[in-house]
C-alpha cells in the first residue's frame, strides 16, 4: 500500500511547479508596487484600486452579461438535446456523444479559425443566404459572432454532465409519476429537472468559467471590438507588460468567479433533498 502512495508523488511535484508556483507569482505581483527587486519589495493595493473606475468595471460588467448569455444559450440548446440523447436506443447513444464530442478533439484556437470562414463577409452563411436570394448578414467583429463563437466552442461542457445525470435516472419514478396522473410538462418539472440539477449546476460552471475568463474568441471574431477582462488581462500581461496589474485583475476576476460558483452550489440541493419533494 506504501508503494502505491509514492506514486501520487510526482503529481503533487507538477502541481506544486505549474499550480501552485505561478499562483503564488500571480498572489505576489499583485500585491506589490511595479519595479521592485527581491531586496526591496514594498507592499501595496493601490494595484487593486487601479482596477475600480468606470472603464475597468464596464469591461467587467460585459465579460459577466456575455458569460451570463453563452451560459443560458448553453443550457437552452443542451439540455434539451441531453435529454432527447437519453430517449435513443442505447446501442446509438454512444455514437450521439462520440459525435457531440468529437468537435473538441480539434484545438480550439483552430475551430475559432474556422469560424471566421463562416460569419465574415464572404463566408459561408452568406454564400447560403445568396443561393437562396436571401440578404447577407454581416455579424463579423461583433458581439454575436462572439456569443456564437463561445456556444460553439462551450456547448459540449453543458450536455455531457446533463446527460451523465439524465442517463442513471431512475426509469420507475418517471413511471410512478405517470401513475399518479401526472402529464409529460408536470413530470418534467416535477420529476425530472429537479433530479438534473445537479447536472445542470456543473454544466453551468463548466460553461461560465471559460466563458468569462477566454480572450482570443473576442479577439477573432470581435475584431477587438468586444473587450472583454481576459482580453485586459492578456494586454496588462503581454503588451504592456504590466504584470503588477494584471495579476490583480486576475485576483479579481478568480475572486468573482468563485462567488459566482458558491451561489451557483447553493441552488444544487442534495439528492435525498431532491427526491423527498418529487411527488
Amino acid at each position: 500500500m506504501k508503494s502505491f502512495r509514492q506514486l501520487v508523488y510526482p503529481y503533487m511535484i507538477w502541481i506544486g511547479l505549474f499550480i501552485v508556483v505561478p499562483m503564488l507569482l500571480i498572489v505576489l505581483y499583485a500585491f506589490v508596487q511595479p519595479g521592485n527587486s527581491v531586496t526591496t519589495i514594498k507592499f501595496t493595493l493601490d494595484n487593486f484600486l487601479q482596477f475600480f473606475n468606470e472603464d475597468f468595471i464596464r469591461v467587467l460588467l460585459r465579460s459577466f452579461a456575455m458569460a451570463l448569455v453563452t451560459t443560458i444559450l448553453c443550457l437552452l440548446i443542451g439540455y434539451p438535446t441531453a435529454l432527447a440523447i437519453t430517449k435513443l436506443k442505447p446501442s446509438i447513444q454512444p455514437l450521439i456523444i462520440l459525435i457531440v464530442t468529437a468537435p473538441q478533439w480539434v484545438n480550439m484556437l483552430i475551430r475559432t479559425y474556422a469560424w471566421i470562414g463562416i460569419l465574415n463577409d464572404k463566408g459561408l452563411l452568406n454564400q447560403l443566404l445568396n443561393v437562396f436570394n436571401l440578404p447577407p448578414i454581416y455579424i463579423m467583429n461583433t458581439n454575436i459572432a462572439v456569443v456564437i463563437g463561445m456556444v460553439y466552442n462551450f456547448l459540449p461542457f453543458m450536455i455531457l454532465p446533463i446527460y451523465t445525470v439524465l442517463a442513471k435516472m431512475d426509469e420507475s419514478l418517471i413511471e410512478a409519476s405517470h401513475d399518479l396522473g401526472a402529464n409529460p410538462i408536470e413530470t418534467f418539472r416535477r420529476v425530472i429537472f429537479p433530479l438534473s440539477l445537479p447536472g445542470v449546476v456543473s454544466g453551468i460552471t463548466l460553461v461560465f468559467l471559460p466563458s468569462i475568463s477566454t480572450f482570443f474568441i473576442p479577439k477573432l471574431l470581435g475584431g477587438g471590438k468586444s473587450l472583454l477582462i481576459g482580453n485586459l488581462i492578456e494586454e496588462k500581461f503581454i503588451t504592456s507588460g504590466d504584470w503588477n496589474f494584471g495579476s490583480a485583475i486576475s485576483l479579481i476576476l478568480a475572486a468573482l468567479v468563485l462567488l459566482s460558483i458558491f451561489l451557483a452550489r447553493k441552488v444544487d440541493p442534495d439528492k435525498d433533498n431532491s427526491e423527498k419533494g418529487i411527488l
